[in-house]
């Protein structure tokens, strides 16, 4: 079972999660601050409105903590009947409610009232003049309220404490709180629509921003195919600042690669040399002793060896560039030259090749690698042979799968090691595998050994660059 992934592994993935991410708390942010912003200015205004009412009830009480009735105004929209806008003040006198009848114990004639001292007036003439409220005197008296009417409804209110000789008068203004909230629901509709417009403004830049700026990722990957498949000796070295150490690094490494396969091949060019005039004399003296036509025959299949490996150092020292070899002719014609070698095995066999796919291989070095994998497949197929071939990402990968009993994963391993043979009822070396991954790995390829899902049996992938 797989463990979900958490982080993408692509770096397109993993910037475009950090971008999203980092947008959406941004946008969070500024919807939550700008609707902090507009409900508080939202209940500016209504305080100023219950302030206003408050700052008149404030002029209104006596300093003997009664009520001034004649100067107790209900603004516009107070006092009315079933309005949610009320006020009520509480003090040692009693408690008066909007729109109530003063009663005698709470307010006591005006004529009986005792004077203020005068070391303890309310406020002089010029601060009775300006409303309680923030910047007037008493702004560090107000402060706001919540509450809910009867039916569930939220209430705002403002409340001032006013001191007199005879203790302190709360005056309370109380107004509906869905004078704030309509308006700033009614503002945070076509805001939140505005910043959702944004946050997908800013989405697709995100995605043009990316794509444009991991295009020289994506040219540094068509560059190395193109060095692979043999068309280019080197990655392009005008690359963005930050690619270019990486691009000397790979191109120090290819030219390094490309120091030992010479030095490899040199190798096998003097030996083929060295093995050249022998070749050629022992072919006279079988001609003159008429030899054996079969023994001829070898010597020749050794001297045509010899001459391709030359011909391939001679290639390699000037230079040349990679061929393009068909695979659906190569394979035709190995599986005809196996039927008729292996004719007391017959033997069913499906191909899957189309026409128009090439690799950057040598053909003989291809007929090599593939003739070993067949001769293989052939002697431990039970009846039934699959070879197919497809396009992935710039390779071309090779399966040739058999019906045969396979190998378990120990075998596998040792299957690919020189002069390793796993099965003693042949004739063969034990070379063939090992043969066939050195030549793939000279020419930029891999070959891998499993268990085939169809026939059961191996199933071996040579995997080398596509030349188109």
């Amino acid at each position: 079972m797989t463990r979900l992934r958490l982080i993408p592994r692509s770096l397109f993935g993993r910037m475009l999660a950090i971008a999203a991410f980092s947008t959406g708390i941004a946008l969070l942010f500024a919807g939550v601050t700008i609707g902090h912003v507009l409900e508080r200015f939202v209940t500016r205004g209504l305080d100023e409105r219950l302030d206003a009412q408050v700052a008149v009830l404030a002029r209104a009480v006596r300093p003997d903590a009664t009520l001034d009735r004649t100067r107790a105004i209900d603004l516009p929209e107070f006092g009315e009947p079933g309005s949610d806008w009320s006020w009520h003040i509480d003090g040692p006198a009693g408690r008066v409610d909007s729109g109530a009848t003063p009663t005698a114990t709470t307010f006591p004639p005006a004529s009986i009232a005792p004077p203020p001292p005068p070391q303890l007036a309310v406020a002089r003439d010029d601060e009775r003049s300006r409303p309680p409220g923030p910047g007037g005197p008493n702004d560090h008296q107000l402060h706001p309220g919540e509450s809910r009417d009867r039916s569930g409804e939220r209430l705002h209110s403002r409340i001032m404490d006013v001191a007199t000789p005879r203790g302190t008068v709360t005056i309370t203004a109380i107004g509906p709180r869905r004078i704030v909230e309509e308006p700033w629901r009614e503002a945070m509709i076509p805001l939140l629509g505005s910043l959702a417009l944004l946050g997908a403004g800013l989405a697709l830049a995100t995605l043009v921003q990316l794509r444009f700026g991991l295009r020289p990722l994506r040219d540094l990957r068509t560059a190395l195919s193109a060095v692979r498949a043999g068309t280019e000796r080197h990655v392009p070295a005008d690359q963005p600042g930050e690619l270019q150490p990486l691009v000397t690094e790979l191109n120090a490494l290819i030219d390094q690669n490309a120091a030992g396969l010479a030095h490899a091949r040199q190798h096998v060019a003097n030996l083929a040399h060295g093995l050249k005039t022998p070749l050629a004399a022992l072919s006279l003296k079988l001609a003159e002793a008429n030899a054996d036509a079969d023994v001829r025959d070898m010597v020749d299949q050794i001297d045509r060896r010899v001459r391709h490996h030359l011909g391939r150092a001679r290639v390699d020292a000037t230079g040349g560039a990679r061929t393009r070899t068909p695979i659906a002719p190569a394979v035709a014609d190995l599986v005809g030259v196996l039927s008729r070698i292996h004719a007391d095995r017959p033997m069913t066999v499906d191909i899957t090749i189309a026409d128009e796919l090439a690799v950057a291989i040598d053909p003989q070095d291809l007929d090599e690698m593939i003739g070993n994998l067949l001769d293989n497949a052939w002697r431990h197929a039970r009846a039934a042979l699959s070879i197919t071939a497809n396009p992935i990402d710039g390779t071309v990968t090779l399966e040739i799968a058999d019906d045969g009993q396979g190998l378990d994963d120990t075998a596998m391993a040792q299957a690919v090691l020189p002069g390793r043979r796993l099965d003693e009822r042949g004739d063969g070396h034990g070379f063939g595998l090992s043969i066939t991954r050195e030549l793939a790995e000279l020419n930029g390829g891999t070959v891998t050994l499993d268990r085939s899902p169809v026939l059961g049996g191996l199933l071996v992938r040579l995997t080398l660059p596509q030349r188109r």
